[in-house]
């Protein structure tokens, strides 16, 4: 509770005895008394002293209080100045002339020391909560004017992140409208090496900033991979899983993604979430939906996110719509949604296709009328025709080690490593910055886990495979295996990775050398019965490769694995 301290009051009345009783009054209850005899003067002293509280006889000299009450609310401004009237009128009409002129109250001939001493306290509570709204609201107009000023520095920084791309395309056509400053709709879309367009279409949670704030990493990871070439379950996978690990529980993104391969005239489709989209056939004006069979992204870790697409194979013309749910519920000024019926009946009467993008914004437009939005909007329209590679919103990839057409590399293991380091997880994290190749990198990851588990285990350490025959002898084998690695101070590990790009994909050749002896090939590759726990390992590796060939004693194994661009 604030601390009570004196007033300043003015007290203007023509009548000396009137105005000497107020002013003893107030004199008494400790507050300052500025006086007046008439309206003329009341004014003057208010515009001097700026008093807290004003007490105003009604029917004075010179200017009358009525008009001297406006002139002090004019100077006070958003100031609140209590204005008392003093006055022995009583008739209705003079009291409402006392209210129309800017009096908050009346105080009535006698005058009462205890109610004027209850008006003032009652006031001056009523001016201190006035001036703390006045200063709350500034500090509120501050603080927005700031907040604005901060979104549009980071709407900036959102645009040129989630916008880039090709959005502007020859063959796209792509609208954008938003709730709040920002959007929780997100556009992406981006060339890959190959020549095809990927498209991501995405609406997060909510609206304005906490909606956008997961596009920003979306936009990041689709725009760094696409670029490079990754295939679009790669980049599905990349996406969910970043956005599972930073976005709070009840913050995911619908998503539809497209890959468009315009030589093959065919199309990939992932779809999460989002409304169902549709292929408009160019040659019999047929509607295909592309419906949702998935969780949006982020909604699960990778290892339960399903990233397997469906296939459409397309015509020259064809066109491919999608929208976020803020399409289906729009809504008029009466509150009806316009609800998926209205947009197939778009796609019913449209007789020309190249204004079928027109036709479907201006009937929600339309429907919309004057109503409020409920949710942000957004329409985008790709056709099978491969853009023009001079078109400006055309962006070549970034330069990258990873599209080198051909390419070796050489990795030695030492003693000292043999037991605290395993190569596997660094040798493959290099292959997965070969675009293709990351659609194969279990094979991978077995290929090499079997050449160096036979390099280190057969050739340096020197263990017999044959004791892994039964149950304890496979127990025994790791036993040895672990006193050996201990043990061992000599020899090495030498894995040499040779790349080469084909007109279809491409061709790695693993080669694992160790410094052993090696072994007698003929002898030790024997197909084993089923139920056996050994000499299985080369053998898959057979079977995943074009090729497996055993150089100098059997210390080399060279394996071809070719790969095939799904593009």
């Amino acid at each position: 509770m604030k601390e009570w301290h004196p007033l300043t009051i003015l007290v203007a009345d023509d009548n000396d005895t009137d105005r000497l009783i107020l002013e003893t009054i107030t004199r008494n209850e400790g507050h300052n008394v500025v006086s007046a005899k008439n309206g003329l003067e009341a004014v003057a002293a208010y515009s001097e002293a700026r008093p807290d509280i004003v007490l105003l006889d009604a029917l004075m000299p010179e200017l009358d209080g009525f008009d001297a009450a406006r002139q002090i609310k004019i100077l006070a401004g958003e100031e609140l100045v209590p204005i008392i009237f003093l006055t022995s009128l009583t008739d209705t009409d003079s009291l409402v002339k006392c209210l129309d002129a800017g009096g908050d109250d009346f105080l009535s001939k006698p005058y009462n020391r205890i109610i004027l001493q209850a008006k003032i306290k009652s006031f001056y509570r009523m001016r201190e909560m006035h001036a703390t709204m006045l200063a709350q609201r500034d500090q509120i107009v501050l603080h927005n004017e700031q907040f604005l000023q901060e979104q549009e520095v980071a709407k900036q920084v959102f645009d040129n992140v989630a916008h880039s791309g090709c959005l502007n395309a020859s063959n796209v056509r792509y609208y954008l409208s938003s709730l709040a400053i920002f959007n929780g709709d997100v556009m992406v879309a981006a060339r890959r090496p190959s020549g095809s367009m990927m498209v991501l279409l995405g609406d997060f949670t909510g609206h304005g900033l906490p909606a956008a704030i997961g596009a920003m990493p979306l936009a990041a990871t689709f725009y760094g991979m696409v670029h490079k070439g990754f295939s679009m379950t790669d980049v599905l996978c990349e996406i969910n899983g970043k956005l599972n690990r930073i976005l709070p529980v009840g913050i995911f993104c619908c998503a539809t993604i497209i890959d468009m391969n315009f030589k093959k005239k065919r199309i990939n489709v992932w779809n999460g979430g989002l409304p169902d989209s549709y292929i408009y056939r160019q040659a019999d004006g047929s509607v295909v939906p592309i419906v949702s069979r998935h969780l949006p992204l982020g909604v699960l870790p990778n290892k339960t996110f399903k990233n397997n697409c469906d296939y459409y194979e397309m015509s020259e013309g064809d066109r491919i719509f999608m929208w976020t749910d803020g399409i289906h519920e729009a809504r008029n000024p009466v509150g009806e949604m316009y609800g998926e019926e209205r947009l197939r009946q778009v796609f019913e009467n449209n007789q020309q296709p190249e204004k079928l993008f027109d036709d479907i914004l201006g009937s929600v437009q339309g429907f919309i009328g004057s109503g409020e939005k409920n949710d942000d909007l957004s329409l985008l329209e790709i056709v099978m025709n491969e853009p023009d590679s001079k078109d400006a919103s055309y962006r070549e990839p970034a330069p990258s080690y990873s599209r080198l057409a051909e390419w070796d590399m050489s990795f030695e293991i030492k003693p000292n490593s043999f037991k605290v380091f395993d190569p596997l997880p660094l040798l493959l994290n290099v292959l997965m910055e070969v675009p293709g190749l990351r659609n194969f990198s279990s094979t991978l990851y077995t290929i090499m886990a079997e050449l160096y588990s036979n390099a280190l285990e057969h050739g340096l350490l020197k263990l017999d495979s044959a004791i892994k025959k039964t149950p304890e002898g496979f127990a025994e084998h790791y036993r040895q295996r672990a006193l050996r690695l201990e043990q061992a101070n000599s020899g090495y590990i030498r894995i040499y990775l040779r790349h080469k790009t084909t007109s279809e994909g491409g061709t790695l050749t693993l080669r694992f050398e160790d410094s052993g002896d090696g072994f007698d090939v003929e002898r030790d590759l024997v197909k084993t019965d089923e139920g056996s726990y050994s000499g299985r390992g080369l053998g898959l590796v057979e079977k995943m490769c074009d090729s497996v060939r055993y150089l100098g004693s059997g210390n080399q194994v060279e394996a071809v694995f070719s790969w095939v661009d799904d593009d």
